[in-house]
């Protein structure tokens, strides 16, 4: 008995050996991944430095980046990435960030790819920033990236940061600060990747969105956990589904999800409060916040949303979405429109 137990003993510390071992092991290539990411990014940096230097303090033109490019190919073959367009990149680059050092410290975070996508489509500094930070924060690979810019995110955040369609609720009621809930649920939704047809019922929404949860994190944060579909809820006996049920990470609250596919009603409302209070009472655990309720509709109208949420006294966001990319124009004469306060994003 006591042999066997001492054997066992041995297994359980092996096991958790092994798996110490291999955790520092993916640390390792994680840091190393990034160590080598971000020294090529500072070579790329010195390179359109040395350019600029060329062009500006010496006597060439542009001449000198295809000579540079055929020099640096000439002694390095098997190296890839001194085209001449890259070239023209790191000149971009250099240019864009020398006078802002903390762009330039924030742009080694990211891959050189995800930079020279921002340096292409991006117009404004603010927007540049914008972008390199939620990268940075949301680990965006390229294609979410030019997923993200195509869908105007920028544009979209600033809209939702509107303090006329903030909700009116007191905030010594709540247990987290307003500005974080706008800050993490957004007025509109983009919604594309759900392919759906003209016409859809809210089943159809749903099962959309369960079959394409990968892209549905990219769209909300990927601080948010999935919990379940049609969530059940037992009060006296009776059930109550949910449509989606979700856990955001940084909130550290429930996020129950109403699915609609219609305009925004006033009685959505009172439904939605019902299953909050359901939730932080059945199912919230002590150190969570309160829940914070999310109402997605096909349209609303400011005014109602207004008036219903007046004397509210959970936290419930009334968003919109849309099934195609938007107009990006469309949305930047939005902003034109309304003043808005400073940018929430930390």
């Amino acid at each position: 008995m006591k042999k066997t137990k001492i054997i066992k003993s041995q297994n359980y510390d092996y096991s958790k050996s092994l798996s110490s071992v291999i955790r520092r092991i993916e640390e390792s290539k994680r840091k190393a991944i990034t160590t080598v990411n971000k020294l090529l990014i500072e070579l790329y940096w010195f390179i359109g430095e040395t350019i600029v230097n060329l062009q500006e303090k010496g006597s060439w033109g542009d001449g000198v980046v295809e000579k540079l490019s055929q020099d640096l190919k000439m002694k390095y073959p098997e190296q890839r990435g001194f085209s001449v367009q890259n070239l023209w990149n790191m000149k971009k680059f250099y240019l864009t960030y020398r006078d802002k050092a903390i762009l330039q410290t924030l742009s080694g975070e990211l891959s050189w790819s995800n930079n020279v996508l921002i340096l292409d489509k991006i117009k404004s500094i603010e927007e540049n920033e914008f972008y390199l930070k939620m990268s940075i924060k949301e680990r965006w690979s390229f294609r979410e990236l030019q997923r993200q810019i195509d869908s105007a995110y920028f544009e979209r955040f600033l809209l939702s940061q509107d303090t006329d369609k903030l909700i009116k609720i007191e905030q010594d009621k709540l247990a987290i600060p307003l500005d974080d809930i706008h800050r993490h649920l957004k007025d509109e939704y983009i919604l594309e990747f759900l392919d759906l047809s003209e016409t859809f019922s809210e089943k159809e929404l749903r099962k959309a969105i369960l079959n394409n949860l990968r892209d549905f994190f990219l769209e909300f944060g990927k601080n948010l956990s999935f919990i379940g579909e049609e969530y059940t809820l037992c009060v006296d006996g009776e059930e109550y589904k949910i449509d989606l049920l979700f856990f955001h990470r940084e909130l550290k609250c429930l996020i129950p999800v109403e699915l609609k596919i219609g305009e925004f009603k006033p009685e959505y409302v009172g439904k939605m409060q019902f299953y909050l209070s359901a939730l932080d009472e059945q199912i919230k655990l002590a150190d969570e916040n309160p829940s914070i309720g999310l109402i997605l509709c096909r349209s609303k109208k400011d005014s109602v949303v207004r008036l219903t949420l007046s004397k509210n006294q959970k936290a419930i966001k009334i968003a919109t979405y849309l099934t195609k990319l938007p107009d990006k124009g469309l949305i930047q004469k939005r902003l034109e429109r309304i003043k808005l306060p400073e940018m929430l994003l930390k």
